[in-house]
């Protein structure tokens, strides 16, 4: 089947069985090919789960050779979470045939993200009518605190990951994202790794692995 969003995917080895789904979202600019290096660790571990990592849908306004998931040229936060909610979506559409394609439900998917992407994971996954099997962000934030909270419709589980020099992306939403979802009643988690940018680091990527062979 062709997905509404070009993607690479890295399925199980060997015919194993696919009993869960670890959806990555890029970044900025980003690719699928670009955040499904995190796969190259984890599917070792995980031998009965595929990696699906689209491309956005929009080519990246500052770099064509990437993508976005929402322009970034215009900082109004009001025509910011206007593109976002269009992203929404486009992932939402792409889940659904995911889940048709490989006979999956939500509790089977795990929605990943690296900053703009994890910016996605947290609307999309916390907004869908059923919940999933958790949300893992790294160096990401929430789009606008008072439209989630009005949009909110579970309560799937969240991890947050962010480095404490990052300069992109200030790690000060880390503790904003958090307080916002404990206050929502969302079971999250949050780990600041220390002396890091915005970047995704093998500390980050283990935090996260550790977290997932707990829950699938």
């Amino acid at each position: 089947m062709t997905f509404c969003l070009e993607s690479t995917i890295i399925k199980p080895e060997k015919d194993e069985d696919i009993n869960n789904v670890v959806v990555l979202l890029h970044g900025y600019g980003g690719d699928g090919k670009d955040i499904s290096m995190l796969s190259l660790n984890w599917k070792r571990h995980m031998p009965n789960t595929i990696f699906i990592c689209p491309n956005g849908h929009e080519t990246c306004s500052i770099s064509p050779s990437g993508y976005q998931w929402f322009d970034l040229t215009n900082d109004d936060p009001n025509y910011i979470l206007n593109e976002s909610l269009k992203a929404e979506k486009k992932i939402n559409q792409f889940l659904n045939e995911v889940k048709k394609e490989y006979r999956l439900e939500n509790e089977q998917i795990i929605l990943s993200g690296f900053s703009q992407g994890c910016m996605m994971s947290i609307n999309v996954g916390l907004t869908c009518e059923q919940s999933f099997r958790s949300i893992i962000g790294f160096s990401g934030k929430i789009i606008n605190l008072e439209n989630l909270k009005t949009r909110k419709k579970n309560y799937t589980d969240i991890l947050l990951i962010h480095g404490d020099q990052d300069d992109i992306v200030s790690p000060t939403h880390l503790l904003e994202a958090k307080d916002f979802l404990l206050r929502e009643k969302v079971n999250v988690q949050t780990h600041l790794i220390k002396d890091c940018g915005h970047h995704i680091p093998i500390q980050a990527s283990s935090i996260a692995l550790n977290y997932i062979l707990k829950i699938i």
